[in-house]
């Protein structure tokens, strides 16, 4: 299905609710579509890639709109869900999408990874409050389900990504520690610049692990120094070791993710 036909759904619906949209603008084309239902301030967010690799993706759309309509309610800048019509998540004509709020900002600008992680420290803590329910395998139920649909497709050579998959869950549980609910992608692209500051944006990912996994997100590099600095800049709260070992997982979703996109 393309990502038109996506649009289309969702401005149709919009409709419904009483949104009218005569120039949607795609802001992003990738994992999801992401569209501005122009003139009205109303960002759909479209389930793509992500739907053919996460069987519950109305699940992690309900999730990022739950997180920031409770991070909203405590003042933490966040993209909120929309108020001009459900939020959702909704299904149409087989497509899954949500509805959230337009925030004018700069796409071009963006933070540097320590600013991001000096920002992390406040995010964490009213994440910390979050009580709805979250998974607690979330990059290892991507890592699976991703391997999963490359098998059905015929993506050839898998075996040493099978195999990697295997060396890192015998080593998840000695780095699992201090579990809270997490931003789960809290890379600089998830914050957009706004005259009045950064404003963090998809809680898709969200899950409750250790807050090493974050600090992954923003290590930049393999190694005990790269991870060291993160943890440093960060204010402590994990250790370097964790890090380390999380930026592993990342590393082979991202690259099970770029076989994804190669071949989808």
């Amino acid at each position: 299905m393309s990502a038109l036909a996506g649009v289309r759904a969702a401005v149709s619906l919009a409709a419904l609710h009483g949104v009218t949209c005569t120039d949607p603008v795609v802001l992003k084309d990738g994992s999801n579509v992401i569209v501005h239902l122009r003139p009205a301030p109303v960002v759909a967010r479209i389930a793509a890639r992500t739907a053919l690799v996460r069987p519950a993706v109305a699940d992690h759309f309900a999730r990022d709109l739950s997180i920031s309509a409770f991070l909203a309610s405590r003042g933490v800048p966040v993209v909120t869900p929309s108020e001009e019509l459900p939020a959702g998540p909704h299904t149409r004509d087989g497509f899954v999408f949500s509805f959230s709020t337009h925030v004018p900002h700069d796409p071009d600008a963006e933070l540097t990874r320590p600013e991001v992680l000096k920002l992390l420290p406040d995010l964490h803590a009213e994440l910390r409050l979050y009580e709805g329910s979250l998974p607690s395998r979330g990059p290892v139920d991507d890592v699976d389900n991703t391997l999963a649909y490359l098998e059905r497709i015929g993506v050839p050579e898998l075996r040493s990504f099978h195999a990697r998959r295997d060396e890192l869950l015998d080593s998840w549980n000695e780095h699992f520690n201090d579990v809270q609910p997490l931003h789960g992608d809290s890379h600089y692209g998830n914050l957009l610049m706004t005259p009045s500051g950064p404003v963090w944006n998809d809680f898709e990912d969200t899950w409750r692990g250790p807050i090493a996994w974050d600090l992954a997100c923003l290590a930049g590099a393999r190694g005990k120094e790269a991870a060291q600095r993160a943890v440093d800049v960060y204010g402590g709260g994990a250790a370097s070791s964790d890090v380390e070992f999380h930026l592993e997982m990342r590393i082979l979703f991202g690259t099970l993710w770029g076989l994804l996109m190669e071949n989808s």
